[in-house]
């Protein structure tokens, strides 16, 4: 059996999805997203569309590095408390 590392090396446990497939909050919200961006997209020009899709691009690319430097955030948070938890326990 792998260690817990040797799962998240291999890509078997993908921490920066987990919580988008059991929130059923986001998905009702995704769905929001989505009727409004097509309601709205349906509106817009070719030049307004293609503004648009740079603007998604855009964010979407902010999004993901947000994403991450949560992730580290609170893996690092999460060491730390494990590291602190442990050093009491030798006290």
């Amino acid at each position: 059996m792998r260690s817990i590392l040797e799962e998240l090396w291999y890509g078997n446990i993908c921490p920066n999805g987990e919580y988008r497939e059991s929130a059923k909050e986001a998905k009702e919200l995704l769905g929001y997203v989505a009727d409004h961006r097509e309601n709205l997209q349906a509106t817009l020009t070719d030049k307004q569309k293609e503004i648009l899709e740079r603007f998604d691009d855009c964010y979407s690319e902010l999004s993901d590095i947000n994403e991450r430097e949560i992730f580290v955030y609170a893996f690092r948070l999460g060491a730390r408390i494990a590291i602190e938890v442990m050093s009491f326990s030798l006290e």
